[in-house]
This record gives structure tokens, sequence and C-alpha cells, in this order.
């Protein structure tokens, strides 16, 4: 498999970012969301006007390297860019999750 053109941690933040805050992202939020009102899933294609703050701060305070290496950072490496970013650990792991998934997908 090629990956071909691969975009960068911020064009795909900026990707995600287009539905946030939008009808469409609490239509996504109504529709997986958990018992709990949780809807970590709609995260993945319009995160929540908070969860977007969260991740423009990790992404801002990563390394050229970390950024140009991001679709391949180990679990350790996003709980400290979490940590360091003081945000969710879970929400930047979903996000960091789907850009893997994003850069590994079949053009």
């Amino acid at each position: 498999m090629t990956v071909m053109n691969k975009i960068s941690i911020e064009q795909y933040l900026e990707k995600v970012a287009r539905f946030s805050g939008s009808e469409y992202d609490k239509m996504l939020r109504c529709q997986f969301e958990d018992i709990q009102g949780d809807s970590e899933l709609a995260m993945l294609v319009a995160p929540s006007p908070q969860e977007l703050d969260q991740l423009r701060k990790a992404v801002a305070i990563m390394t050229p390297a970390e950024k140009e290496n991001a679709d391949t950072l180990s679990d350790e490496q996003i709980e400290r860019l979490a940590a360091d970013a003081q945000i969710d650990p879970a929400n930047l792991a979903i996000f960091m999750n789907g850009y893997a998934l994003h850069c590994k997908r079949v053009p």
C-alpha cells in the first residue's frame, strides 16, 4: 500500500474542524451519544468547540518531528503530548488514531 500526498496534521485538524459547532455536529453527537451523553465517535468527524480548542493546543506544541510523524506516534508519546498540553488524553488519542487511519487509507 502506498500513501500518496499525506496531508499534514494541521490540514487534518482543519478538515475535522469544519463542522465543529454546526447543526451537522449536533446531529452526529445525538446519533452517537452513549448513555452518559458522550459521543467520542462524533469527534472523528466534528469535534465540539471545546474538543477543537484542546486539539489545537496539542497540535500547536508538537515538535516538527512529531508533526511529520504524527500518524505513527506511540500511545506513550500521545499521552505525554496530552499532559504537556494539559488536555484530555482520550480525546487526543481518538484524534491521532483518526489521523493515522486517514493517512493509511487507500486512495
